[in-house]
């Protein structure tokens, strides 16, 4: 659209948006030069089935911050297998924005990330696997201390296991006692991991 002097910012809102309202249209709008035009195909583009994958593309080179975080509420609306493994792939970033911002996406999705947790915690990127912990910090599923039992469990490498131990120390139960103890004799040359889980164990203990 071109520009038009003397209008406020909603009057040009809302004339980007009457522009297009069907999907295909949404679909080109979302690469507009226009950051409005792009921020609101994000938004209508939730009732596009299909959208996710035109979604996360964008999402990966979107410059402006308000766009992004459109994209990334309409992705978590959707919550399709698209959806959710486009938020996975970008826990392989290099940017470490769009990584922190997948993981409070994903976040948003525990029923739709339970079925994959386990391969991503099982990833043979370490950086994924520590992602994949971050996320289950606020993941609403009963599952939670069981998969960090299995990380500490199961995990080789020690920065994964701590952050998994950092966690327990939040939500760990009387099942994840011996779990910590094992860990505390696999690590027993790391201070930091004899700390972390000395603090889980004496703070499940006192719950």
């Amino acid at each position: 659209m071109a520009f038009v002097k003397h209008k406020d910012t909603e009057m040009v809102e809302q004339e980007d948006r009457k522009l297009a309202r069907q999907c295909p249209d949404l679909l080109l709008s979302l690469a507009d030069p226009n950051a409005t035009t792009r921020r609101w195909a994000a938004r209508d583009l939730v009732n596009c089935p299909g959208a996710a994958a035109a979604l996360v593309a964008q999402l990966k080179l979107e410059p402006e911050l308000s766009v992004r975080e459109v994209i990334l509420t309409t992705l978590t609306r959707l919550g399709d297998a698209t959806a959710v493994a486009g938020l996975v792939d970008c826990l392989r970033s290099e940017d470490a924005a769009l990584r922190n911002e997948a993981i409070e996406a994903m976040k948003q999705l525990p029923d739709e990330v339970a079925p994959i947790m386990h391969g991503l915690l099982t990833d043979a990127d370490p950086d994924v696997r520590i992602f994949s912990v971050n996320v289950l910090e606020s993941l609403r599923h009963p599952d939670v201390e069981l998969w960090l039992i299995e990380v500490i469990t199961q995990d080789a490498h020690v920065n994964v296991c701590a952050t998994a131990v950092d966690l327990l120390s939040e939500v760990g139960s009387a099942a994840a006692l011996a779990p910590l103890q094992q860990l505390k004799a696999h690590f027993e040359d790391e201070p930091y991991m004899q700390f972390a889980a000395n603090l889980a164990l004496r703070r499940i203990n006192e719950n």
